[in-house]
């Protein structure tokens, strides 16, 4: 369990937006937090996710394993940023792998600790998860633009 100000260097993050002194209170009685040291890895791809995480402190190097053990970074996350989601969503294996990439503080929320938090502040649970799928939307447009750089290119390229 953390405190409301834990949050304070990180208040500006999407995750929090919208959220008054009373819900981080709620929100921090159910997080945890996280040092982790450069090198470390938070989570690997197809493993069982079940937590979300956000930054505080640090970076983190999101990557994905692609043919004969070629690892492509997707992103580099920094404060206020948060990684891994989904898992609170679905429940579903990991899509990626995380490492720090710089020593970091992270703050995370397990699955079923948003589930109680759902169960006892259902308005915050709803915030909350608001914030998410905002940050997940935002996610799918920029990679959707991504792709469709990518088709033009190849076109003009043949």
């Amino acid at each position: 369990m953390i405190n409301a100000d834990d949050f304070s260097t990180i208040k500006n993050s999407v995750m929090l937006q919208g959220f008054t002194d009373e819900d981080l209170g709620n929100l921090a009685a159910v997080c945890d937090k996280r040092e982790m040291a450069e090198g470390t890895t938070v989570f690997i791809e197809n493993m069982p996710g079940e937590s979300l995480f956000l930054v505080k402190k640090g970076t983190i190097r999101i990557s994905k394993m692609f043919a004969e053990g070629d690892e492509k970074t997707l992103i580099v996350l920094g404060p206020e940023d948060i990684f891994g989601e989904m898992a609170v969503i679905d429940g579903l294996p990991r899509s990626a792998t995380a490492r720090v990439a710089e020593d970091a503080e992270l703050i995370s929320l397990k699955k079923k600790d948003l589930e109680k938090l759902r169960n006892e502040d259902a308005h915050l649970a709803l915030k909350l998860v608001s914030n998410i799928v905002r940050v997940f939307s935002k996610r799918v447009r920029e990679a959707n633009e991504e792709y469709r750089d990518m088709l033009i290119w190849s076109m003009q390229k043949s």
